[in-house]
């Protein structure tokens, strides 16, 4: 069993709902990466989300822009982040990574190559932001062949009939975008989020995490409680650009912020 299922199931046993943070792969400089990892583990996360830096990441807002840029500037490759899940791994050889980005950069390495190797690092999921299902193809079957889920989102703005397409396509989890707009928008409601989520649970049997919007321990609790996982961004990447120039300070910090969230969806 893929270790995103497993974690669902253990979760769904407990009666708990997975809290899954992100940050962008090497910022602020690659080196310190997979420490923040483990401090997420730490700090109760349930997955990982790992950003692969981009130019052009089209979905994002500015926090997450700066943080690409940041972690570009240092040099960081796709290839790079294939050997921090490695490093991740030499450790901790329980906790599901998902790794999050755009299409270029798995382009230039070549489909198989990239299946191939991500299977061997013990990445566990892979969802690209401009690649939907309709245009998956050749790469859903690959990435399925070595045991890897194929993420997909599903906005607001989804019509039925799409959302039905991508739950079909879909493993491991959904990704429902809260909120109309790009990563770090403010403004969420848990009662429109729940609405939403209703058509599609009778859609898949897939978990239904929520992301973007999630700022705290309170919107994480609200989400929680009508949506299986919660994605927390923004609100960390924050941190992270906050003390650039104290690197050393980062991981105590997102330890602090997502344990709050964690605190707050248990209770």
């Amino acid at each position: 069993m893929n270790r995103i299922d497993q974690r669902f199931s253990e979760l769904k046993q407990q009666g708990r709902k997975a809290l899954i943070p992100y940050i962008t792969a090497g910022d602020p400089a690659p080196q310190y990466t997979v420490g923040f990892m483990h401090a997420l583990v730490d700090a109760g996360a349930d997955v990982i989300e790992l950003g692969v830096p981009f130019s052009d990441p089209m979905a994002d807002g500015p926090v997450i822009q700066k943080a690409c840029e940041r972690a570009l500037k240092q040099g960081t490759r796709l290839v790079d982040l294939l050997d921090m899940v490695a490093e991740f791994r030499q450790t901790d050889t329980q906790t599901p990574i998902v790794l999050m980005g755009y299409l270029n950069p798995i382009e230039r390495i070549g489909y198989t190559a990239f299946a191939d190797k991500a299977a061997s690092v013990g990445v566990d999921g892979v969802l690209v932001v401009d690649m939907p299902p309709e245009e998956a193809d050749e790469f859903g079957p690959l990435l399925k062949a070595r045991g890897l889920a194929a993420i997909f989102l599903v906005a607001p703005t989804t019509s039925h009939a799409r959302a039905a397409t991508i739950c079909a396509h879909g493993e491991g989890y959904l990704y429902y975008v809260s909120l109309k707009g790009v990563t770090g928008a403010a403004t969420l409601n848990a009662a429109d989020v729940a609405e939403h989520l209703a058509p599609l649970r009778d859609m898949t049997d897939l978990p239904l995490c929520v992301g973007f919007g999630i700022r705290d321990g309170v919107t994480a609790a609200e989400v929680a409680k009508v949506a299986d996982g919660v994605i927390v961004g923004s609100a960390l990447v924050n941190r992270i650009a906050d003390s650039v120039e104290a690197p050393e300070t980062i991981a105590g910090q997102l330890k602090s912020v997502l344990a709050e969230m964690r605190t707050a969806m248990d209770a």
